[in-house]
């Protein structure tokens, strides 16, 4: 079954001379539980796919449906609340509110939408993230790689439809960079979660399921990776 399904989609920025073709008519789907890394160089049209994918941009034409809705289709507040309900985002940067704690980091979307916590799930997910002695600290108090591990626990908290992540282990070390790899891979088997993954490092984009390649704006599917 598919989850999401990119049907289409062209972004060109500017006009006339100055028009620039960040994506040409990209079309591809993935499946429930699948765990997909989107390799490319930099400025080859991955991170606008992406924006695309997680609704935070909107495509000069073209589809994009997570779940059996058109996205593109929904107006700025239920595209929204959509986003916040269905998408988990885990960035390179990390993006964690320095004030909150570990806890309060992850349960954060949740805070948003007027929703109270499962405190089991919470616990569940501070264990498989071996965070559960962690809890009380800061981001201050963490290393790159245990922040890391908060982001992914906040964009799983929502049991969201399917997460993007935009280059998770830019910032961090070799060590780091795979134990973060490992558990998004965990996440996908163990919660059937839907994961796409920006990457450059092609050793990394070899932990996924399947490949896609950017390349001047236009995407190949490289197909799935041998395990």
């Amino acid at each position: 079954m598919n989850l999401l399904e990119v049907k289409d989609i062209s972004k060109t920025y500017g006009s006339g001379e100055a028009a620039v073709e960040a994506l040409k008519n990209v079309s591809f789907s993935v499946e429930k539980g699948e765990f997909v890394a989107i390799v490319g160089e930099s400025g080859s049209g991955k991170s606008t796919l992406l924006n695309m994918i997680g609704a935070l941009d909107v495509p000069t034409s073209g589809k994009v449906i997570i779940d059996g809705k058109d996205i593109m289709a929904m107006k700025d507040n239920a595209a929204t609340i959509f986003r916040r309900r269905n998408i988990g985002f885990i960035f390179q940067a990390f993006n964690l509110i320095p004030e909150l704690t570990v806890e309060q980091n992850i349960v954060f979307p949740l805070l948003l939408d007027y929703q109270k916590p499962d405190q089991k799930y919470l616990d569940e997910l501070l264990d498989v993230l071996n965070l559960e002695n962690r809890r009380k600290h800061l981001p201050s108090q963490l290393s790159g790689g245990q922040q890391q591990r908060v982001a992914i626990g906040r964009a799983l908290i929502t049991r969201p439809s399917i997460i993007l992540a935009d280059e998770p282990t830019g910032n961090l070390d070799s060590q780091n960079s795979s134990e973060v790899i490992a558990l998004l891979k965990d996440a996908s088997r163990k919660y059937g979660q839907t994961i796409i993954m920006i990457t450059h490092n092609r050793v990394i984009a070899q932990s996924a399921d399947r490949i896609l390649q950017v390349k001047d704006g236009v995407v190949t599917d490289l197909g799935n990776v041998q395990s």
